[in-house]
């Protein structure tokens, strides 16, 4: 754990006598030229992994266990000797988001037998962890936590404050109102896994050098080629860098930029001679996110760090020190961590402190680690940025990765985790010292559903920005976009708008109600221009040759018409979801989620072939995008552009360029992503001031209002609409989603993940996208729904909720989910039929609290979408559309 682990480590190392050698570290010189000569770099491998701390170790660990045996690992100083070597060696499931989760369950089950592999210790002990909760909004984000844990198979249990004591009688517990215990935690040794994890390497093949520095990774024609060290040059195929806190100016240093937003902070913890009553090696860790603390045994003493309100970054100009050493001590600084460590063990207080240890932690831009291929540079693997969970995720992150790299696909989706979810907007040194600073309280603070981040705001900006914050605009950042929640009415408490967060019936239910009214019986106007926008054009049929084989529906269709379609992998999952607008027959327009610009262009560049005659360019900055919502948008519309813009004229899916007000060159199509009749219209940003004030002075007359995204997210959930990125993912099929409409099969020639698709025609799939209604659920007095809720049937675990919300129309919460099949006794996955669907007893788990659901697999008719009472509606008689 400590740095006094450490020195016990360093005698293991010697005792286990691993492949590669060790060299001192003071300089080479003449007066060390009796020293043995280190091993020769190869000239070539396959994979070359820089860093030896807990990520490079598990990737090598897991290359050469899929097999993968040319791999060399370079470690600029010793092995685990930079932020491993002090972490904290706290193993836990506790995650609120499912893949950080799964993959700490794995490290868990993966170090415990890693001794027995490896016959390194590893120091590994089962303790258990014990989450605490002095607040009750606390207390259901842990129930929350438990519920995902136990669906998983992972044990857990809510307890009150008295079972806290008895599990650890120094704890106090009179300001708890429970806590959360999850018996299946563990402590560990860091630096000694990573050790067991590079001698099972080594043992597999890997070759590991320390004492090798990387200057700089080289690239031909946007590939990997080769690696520069201070020791030589070697080619390879694959590059991973796993360089922690130096990851960042790595990526800057190779021949290509490859982005990696990372940063370190101090990160302090405590170490402590032993109590006079020497603490038992098995007594359970304590996190106490309120007191912003974790205590573990140490050595029959403690180990207490925490993570405090006003972070100090570390290094943001140039490269640090070779290896890290303890920081200055900073005693003020950790005032506050101590007094909550007093507080919660008070007889602490004649305990005789060892040290104060000040170690570099590397934090990311939304608190989750960063992993995956560069959208730059093919070849080119990342994984840092462990946000003080290193060893808890460490062994799942290699392992994810590494099948990444094998097979070309991890076997978890791990979307919330991809490099590519950032642009090169947040790689901003400024912007990550800022960001940082509020990342790392975060940590521990509360996170109730749909908080923003503050730092690192106003950064990506609609030309309607000012205009619409004057009317009130509530603001969230999607992407480094700023985008409209909702709007406030005049005459509200902003104050106490802004500060409401809870886990319950928001302050903004009504507010968003009105918008959701005004888009269903007039006309309301929605600002979306951060929809990622592609341009797509050749000079023969190149592009509709192209795109017919990257998308699952059919775009050779007449100019003018929209198409739905997704963009899918080989096993048929959706790696983007998107609307294709065909301009003429030889350019195409493509509109895609906002946190798809990199990741869609990578996946375009690296599949579109390489011809000078087919052209794809990022629009998304040239338009303005204005959602027209409403049975009046025809209205508006019609009287702005002098147009006929009757169903006739203009049917749905349908694409025009037309003259809005005096501005020209209006791409105007007939969808709103709701299911609600309107238009979008894509407007060249200079006329989007112009169009914005002329559609709110037309729309006058019939009721034209602002709206927000809280108001679209109620709209297409009702509906049974699917967004990429929180419903769909590269694990998700069109089958499995109700989208087989949105799928050719048949359109005469060959598309990716056509083979899948079709066996999945064949043979059924094995989840199904549903739609929820809660039924005994008060909206008023219970908890809410917002995403990631299990789902029973007749009593049995058989999903998660992706999307969840109210619906003013049904007034009944909807929630979005898949349904899986299991056998009762074997476990074995089968076939989801409709039947199966229709004929269970669905409950939506709560924290912990289980609501009974009817199931559909259809939106509702639109002749039952009249508003009324709650004692009217009766769910069984609704029709399908």
């Amino acid at each position: 754990a400590g740095m006094f682990l450490r020195l016990l480590s360093d005698v293991r190392w010697q005792a286990a006598r691993p492949r590669w050698r060790r060299w001192p570290c003071c300089p080479r010189s003449a007066s060390s030229a009796a020293e043995p000569r280190p091993a020769p770099l190869p000239a070539h491998a396959q994979v070359v992994i820089c860093g030896g701390g807990i990520t490079g170790t598990s990737v090598a660990y897991h290359l050469s266990k899929l097999g993968w045996k040319d791999i060399v690992l370079i470690e600029q100083g010793r092995l685990a000797a930079g932020t491993t070597r002090f972490c904290a060696g706290i193993v836990s499931a506790a995650r609120p988001v499912a893949i950080e989760l799964r993959m700490a369950d794995y490290s868990n089950r993966l170090y415990q037998q890693l001794e027995q592999e490896t016959g390194v210790k590893t120091g590994y002990m089962k303790t258990g962890s014990i989450s605490l909760a002095q607040t009750q909004d606390r207390l259901i984000s842990l129930k929350r936590i438990a519920s995902s844990l136990n669906v998983m198979g992972i044990p857990c249990e809510i307890i009150t404050p008295k079972q806290v004591a008895q599990l650890h009688p120094l704890i106090n517990i009179h300001d708890l109102v429970g806590a959360m215990h999850v018996p299946g935690d563990a402590l560990v040794s860091s630096a000694d896994v990573s050790l067991a994890l590079a001698t099972a390497a080594s043992r597999n093949g890997v070759q590991i050098h320390e004492w090798t520095s990387v200057s700089h990774v080289l690239v031909q024609k946007g590939r990997v080629t080769g690696v520069e060290t201070d020791r030589g040059h070697i080619s390879c195929e694959y590059f991973v860098n796993c360089a922690g806190q130096w990851a960042y100016e790595l990526g800057l240093s190779g021949e290509e930029h490859v982005s990696i937003p990372v940063h370190a902070c101090e990160h302090f913890y405590l170490l402590t001679y032993p109590l006079k009553d020497p603490l038992a090696s098995s007594i359970p860790t304590i996190v106490d996110p309120d007191g912003r603390i974790y205590i573990r045994n140490w050595q029959g003493g403690i180990l207490s760090g925490g993570f405090e309100k006003n972070p100090k970054p570390l290094f943001t100009e140039g490269r640090n020190q070779l290896e890290i050493q303890n920081l200055q001590e900073d005693w003020d600084h950790f005032e506050p961590l101590l007094s909550a460590l007093l507080r919660r063990m008070p007889d602490l207080e004649a305990l005789q402190i060892m040290q104060l240890v000040n170690c570099p932690e590397t934090f990311t831009p939304d608190m989750r680690c960063i992993m995956g291929e560069s959208p730059a540079v093919r070849g080119y693997f990342v994984l840092a940025g462990m946000n003080s969970a290193g060893i808890s995720y460490g062994g799942g992150a290699g392992k994810f990765l590494a099948e990444w790299m094998v097979n070309g696909y991890p076997s978890e989706n791990v979307w919330p985790l991809d490099l590519k979810r950032f642009g090169s907007l947040q790689s901003s040194r400024t912007f990550l010292r800022h960001r940082v600073m509020e990342v790392m309280p975060l940590i521990c603070d509360l996170k109730v559903p749909r908080w923003d981040f503050q730092t690192g705001r106003q950064l990506r900006t609609s030309p309607l920005y000012d205009r619409l914050d004057a009317q009130g605009a509530r603001w969230m950042e999607k992407h480094g976009f700023e985008r409209v929640k909702y709007f406030v009415p005049p005459g509200k408490d902003l104050l106490d708008l802004d500060q409401s967060k809870t886990f319950y019936k928001p302050d903004w239910f009504d507010i968003v109600g009105s918008e959701v009214k005004c888009c269903k019986e007039a006309v309301c106007v929605i600002d979306m221009s951060s929809f990622t926008k592609f341009e797509i054009s050749s000079t023969g049929e190149q592009a509709l040759a192209s795109l017919q084989y990257l998308f699952s529906n059919d775009l050779d269709v007449p100019v003018g018409h929209v198409v739905h379609t997704g963009m899918l992998n080989e096993q048929g999952g959706y790696e983007n979801d998107c609307s294709i607008a065909r301009l003429s027959k030889r350019s195409f327009f493509m509109i895609s989620p906002t946190d798809q610009q990199v990741h869609c262009w990578s996946w375009l560049k690296n599949h579109l072939p390489s011809d000078n005659n087919l052209t794809m360019e990022d629009v998304t900055w040239k338009y303005t995008a204005l959602n027209l919502i409403g049975p009046r948008a025809v209205d508006v519309l019609s009287e702005l552009s002098y147009a006929p813009i009757t169903p006739e004229h203009f049917p749905s899916l349908f694409c025009k360029e037309m003259s809005v007000g005096y501005a020209n060159g209006i791409r105007v199509m007939s969808i709103t992503h709701t299911g609600e009749p309107g238009f979008m219209l894509y407007i060249p940003i200079e006329y989007a001031l112009h169009v914005y004030n002329e559609v709110m002075n037309m729309g006058q007359k019939y009721g034209i209002r602002n709206a927000g995204y809280y108001a679209l997210r109620s709209l297409r959930i009702e509906k049974f609409f699917a967004f990429w990125g929180q419903d769909l993912d590269a694990f998700t099929t069109p089958m499995e989603c109700g989208r087989e409409f949105q799928v050719k099969l048949e359109k005469g020639m060959e598309f990716i993940g056509q083979e899948a698709l079709l066996e999945q025609k064949q043979h059924g799939v094995y989840k199904r996208f549903t739609m929820f209604i809660l039924e005994d659920h008060d909206t008023d007095m219970d908890l809410w729904p917002w995403w990631g809720e299990p789902i029973f049937r007749n009593g049995r675990y058989v999903g998660k909720t992706t999307s969840s919300a109210y619906s003013y129309t049904l007034e009944r919460h909807v929630c979005l989910g898949f349904v899986q099949h299991f056998d009762e006794k074997t476990g074995e996955e089968l076939v989801v039929t409709t039947d199966f669907i229709n004929q269970g007893e669905y409950e939506i788990d709560i924290a912990g609290q289980r609501f009974q659901a009817k199931a559909k697999l259809y939106p509702f008719s639109s002749l039952f979408t009249q508003r009324r009472r709650k004692d009217e509606v009766e769910l069984s008689g609704y029709q399908r559309e």
